[in-house]
C-alpha cells in the first residue's frame, strides 16, 4: 500500500494514488468503495467521509474490473461507481458486483445527467444516482439511505422518478 501511517490514519502518498486503503479509527465501521479513474476526485471523496460520517474505512478501484475483484474480496457496505471507467463500465461492473457482493449497495457517482444512464444504472442494481456537482449536499444522504434499503437520486433530478413512471 503506497501511504504513510499518522495517528491512526493511513493517509495517501501525494499525488494521491489509484488505489490503496485508508482507516480511521474510533467509529463504527462502515467499508466504502470508492470507484472512479480521478484521484483528484477519489481524495474529494475520502475528505468528504473522513470529517462527515462515521465511515471509517475506505477503499479505492480505478476501473470496473479492479471494482469487480475489491468487492468480492472485501464485501463492502457501499460502493461509490462511477459509469465511466476504463477496462470495464459502471453498468458492467455493477451487473458482476451484485452476483459476487449482493449485500453491497451500490449508488452511482457520476457526471451523466441522462435519464437512460439512471435507468440503467437502477437496471443495474444500484440503489442510487447521485450527480458529482451535487456531491456536497447529497452524497452522504445517498448513503445513508442506500443503508436503510431506500433509493436515493440526486436532488438535481428529483423529477426523474415522475418521469420513470410515466412510461416514458
Amino acid at each position: 500500500m503506497d501511504c504513510e501511517t499518522k495517528i491512526g490514519i493511513a493517509w495517501p502518498a501525494f499525488p494521491a494514488k489509484a488505489s490503496g486503503e485508508y482507516e480511521k479509527l474510533a467509529m463504527p465501521r462502515t467499508k466504502i468503495l470508492i470507484v472512479d479513474d480521478f484521484p483528484p476526485w477519489q481524495q474529494f471523496v475520502f475528505e468528504m467521509f473522513k470529517s462527515e460520517t462515521d465511515s471509517n474505512i475506505i477503499y479505492f478501484a480505478a476501473n470496473g474490473m479492479e471494482a469487480v475483484q475489491k468487492a468480492q474480496e472485501l464485501q463492502p457496505d457501499v460502493i461509490l461507481m462511477d459509469v465511466s471507467l476504463p477496462v470495464m463500465n459502471g453498468f458492467e461492473a455493477t451487473g458482476k458486483i451484485r452476483v459476487l457482493s449482493p449485500g453491497s449497495k451500490i449508488l452511482f457517482l457520476t457526471e451523466r445527467r441522462s435519464y437512460d444512464y439512471m435507468q440503467g444504472a437502477f437496471d443495474a442494481g444500484a440503489s442510487g444516482y447521485i450527480l458529482k456537482t451535487d456531491a456536497s449536499s447529497d452524497l452522504l444522504r445517498g448513503v445513508e439511505a442506500a443503508l436503510q434499503n431506500q433509493q436515493f437520486v440526486s436532488r438535481s433530478l428529483k423529477d426523474w422518478q415522475k418521469v420513470s413512471d410515466s412510461g416514458d
